[in-house]
């Protein structure tokens, strides 16, 4: 096991009606800058849940943050709260709303002069930002308890990162009920997201990280048990109870500890999304199983792992491996999302043409758990993802 040092500051209020913790969370007199999506929490009820426990605060609310947050709204949210001078953001959203809102947070700390956009790919470090809270509408990133965030700039066809220890929402709320009015597409993107964060961390060569290696094998098994089943049956609570504690544990940051980890497939995900407007998820399932066909020598150990402990085959190293490859691709079918570019409407060729001209200026090193992927190298994965 690799050496690691771990930190998980977020207070999590799990489960039925514990939106009521909202009144504990944020002091009386507080100036709340409330971020969010669309209407939908306006239209399922959550939102007024969420405004019935702030009575005793001034709540002023900044809708409209995209899926794949952009800059450009977020420097508004950014603004308007400066104005009001609020001294906390509460995020009602999915992991975009709440990326948008980490920013959000850090950027009403800068001092004047400070371009916010450097902000993004820690290019200038956050010093410090704004308290901020999460309620969770939509389970697939796990950001409603990590310090990591990611935002879009579509004029610059952009699409990075940023980290920081002062992003760490102060606490979450996790209500599954929250979830029930989810459209198919969402949730099938969300456990499509949090399987793939499982697989960047436990998918790449072994380090004999034992209790990591089977929490995230539990966390990959319980998500094709329960992703078919919260299609199916969108208010059965347990189902969704169990999605929405394994997104967040998929990217909490402890199956991470002590792993060499991958990340090459959001490097090239970032790109699809920044160049196509692809959904985040459809750019991790038609990227993934073209990417263990790539990688299938240097992932060989801990994919016969895979197949053998989350799929249960046997046989040989190849036919576990095939299996396992092909069973991934089959689970992202089997909730909904596309497995080809072609089925996403891409030429592939096309995108790997964009993508190897546009990856340099995000990923100026290799990528992969060996940082041996090059521009070219994930070019050749675009091809044939087909």
């Amino acid at each position: 096991m690799l050496n690691f040092s771990f930190h998980a500051p977020t207070r999590i209020h799990f489960g039925r009606g514990q939106v009521s913790q909202l009144a504990r969370e944020i002091p009386a007199g507080s100036k709340v800058l409330l971020t969010a999506g669309g209407n939908s929490i306006r239209n399922n009820g959550v939102l007024d849940a969420v405004l019935a426990q702030l009575e005793h605060c001034t709540v002023i609310e900044f809708a409209g943050i995209e899926p794949n947050p952009e800059y450009e709204t977020l420097k508004r949210a950014a603004e308007l709260g400066r104005r009001e001078a609020v001294d906390w953001v509460l995020a009602v959203g999915g992991g975009s709303v709440i990326d948008g809102s980490k920013w959000i947070a850090a950027a009403l700390c800068l001092d004047e002069g400070i371009d916010p956009w450097l902000l993004v790919g820690n290019r200038t470090p956050v010093q410090r930002a704004v308290p901020l809270g999460v309620v969770l509408t939509l389970p697939a990133t796990g950001a409603e308890s990590n310090h990591v965030g990611v935002i879009s700039r579509r004029e610059t066809q952009d699409k990075q990162s940023f980290r920081s220890e002062h992003v760490f929402p102060r606490f979450a709320i996790l209500d599954p009920c929250f979830t029930f009015s989810l459209p198919p597409r969402q949730v099938g993107n969300g456990v499509v997201d949090a399987f793939v964060h499982t697989l960047e961390q436990y998918l790449t060569y072994p380090v004999d990280a034992r209790v990591q290696d089977r929490m995230a094998e539990g966390i990959l098994q319980t998500l094709v048990e329960v992703g078919p089943q919260t299609l199916a049956e969108p208010d059965n609570y347990d189902a969704r109870a169990n999605y929405m504690w394994a997104a967040n544990q998929a990217l909490f940051g402890l199956i991470g500890a002590g792993q060499p980890q991958d990340w090459s497939s959001h490097a090239i995900g970032h790109e699809l999304t920044a160049l196509y407007g692809l959904d985040h998820a459809r750019s991790l399932s038609v990227v993934v199983p073209a990417l263990l066909r790539y990688c299938r020598m240097d992932k060989a150990a801990k994919l016969r792992q895979y197949g053998e402990r989350v799929w249960g085959l046997s046989g040989s190293d190849g036919t576990i491996i095939d299996g396992a490859i092909a069973a991934t691709r089959d689970f992202f079918v089997r909730m909904g999302l596309p497995v080809t570019l072609a089925e996403a409407g891409i030429d592939a060729a096309e995108a790997a043409t964009r993508v190897e001209a546009n990856l340099p200026r995000h990923k100026p090193q290799p990528v992969g758990e060996h940082g041996k992927l090059t521009a070219a190298d994930c070019a050749a994965i675009v091809r044939m993802s087909v």
